[in-house]
C-alpha cells in the first residue's frame, strides 16, 4: 500500500477518535454518579422551588397561571419563564425523571415526579435534554436537565420555559394529577 493509502487510513481513524471524544463518554459499571451541581438560580427563603431557568430573578416571573391559551379554549395552568435559547434549565425539586416525551403543543417536554410520589413537574418548549438524561433517573434540586428553546407551539422569537406543577396521587400516571399554580411555589408567596 502507498503513502497516499497510509494517509488515508490513518485520517479516518484520526476522525473516528475525534468523534467518539465528542460523542462518547466512558464510565467504569458501578461508578456512582457525579453529584449535582449547586443551585445558581436565586430562592426565595420561602419559596419550596427553585426557579428551574438558571440567572432568573424571582423578580423577573409573571404569574400567567389563570391566562387563557387557545383563543380562550383553554386555561395556561403553568407560568411562562422567558429565557434566552440554551439558557440552562434546572430541576426545581428532588425527584426522577419519569418521562421524556414529544407533543404537538409542548414540544420537547419532561415530566418529573417528587419522591414522594404527590407532586409532578412538567417543563415544556425544551431545546434540548441535558447530556445523559434518560427515564428513571434521580435528580437533585439545581441539577441541569434541558435547555429553553421554543419547540411545540412556541413562538419562535419568544423562548421560554413552559414549567407547571400537578399535585397527584401516587401512582398516577406521570400525565395526571390537578394543575397548581406554580407561581407562589417559586417566589415564596411574593
Amino acid at each position: 500500500m502507498g503513502a497516499r493509502g497510509w494517509a488515508g487510513i490513518a485520517l479516518a481513524v484520526l476522525l473516528c477518535v475525534l468523534f467518539l471524544s465528542l460523542c462518547v463518554r466512558i464510565v467504569p459499571g458501578g461508578a456512582p454518579e457525579a453529584p449535582p451541581p449547586e443551585p445558581s438560580a436565586p430562592v426565595s427563603d420561602n419559596a419550596s422551588l427553585l426557579i428551574p431557568v438558571e440567572g432568573v430573578a424571582i423578580d423577573a416571573l409573571t404569574d400567567t397561571f389563570t391566562q387563557s391559551r387557545a383563543q380562550g379554549a383553554r386555561p395556561h395552568d403553568a407560568i411562562d419563564i422567558m429565557a434566552a435559547r440554551g439558557a440552562a434549565v434546572l430541576a426545581a425539586a428532588d425527584g426522577r425523571i419519569e418521562k421524556l416525551f414529544w407533543s404537538g403543543e409542548g414540544g420537547r417536554t419532561i415530566y418529573e415526579r417528587s419522591p414522594d410520589g404527590r407532586r409532578i413537574y412538567y417543563y415544556a418548549h425544551l431545546e434540548g435534554y441535558a447530556p445523559g438524561l434518560r427515564e428513571g433517573q434521580t435528580v437533585r434540586r439545581g441539577q441541569r436537565i434541558a435547555i429553553v428553546g421554543s419547540t411545540g407551539n412556541a413562538d419562535p422569537s419568544a423562548p421560554h420555559l413552559h414549567f407547571a406543577v400537578h399535585v397527584a396521587q401516587p401512582g398516577e400516571p406521570w400525565h395526571g394529577g390537578r394543575p397548581v399554580n406554580p407561581y407562589p411555589l417559586l417566589t415564596g408567596g411574593r
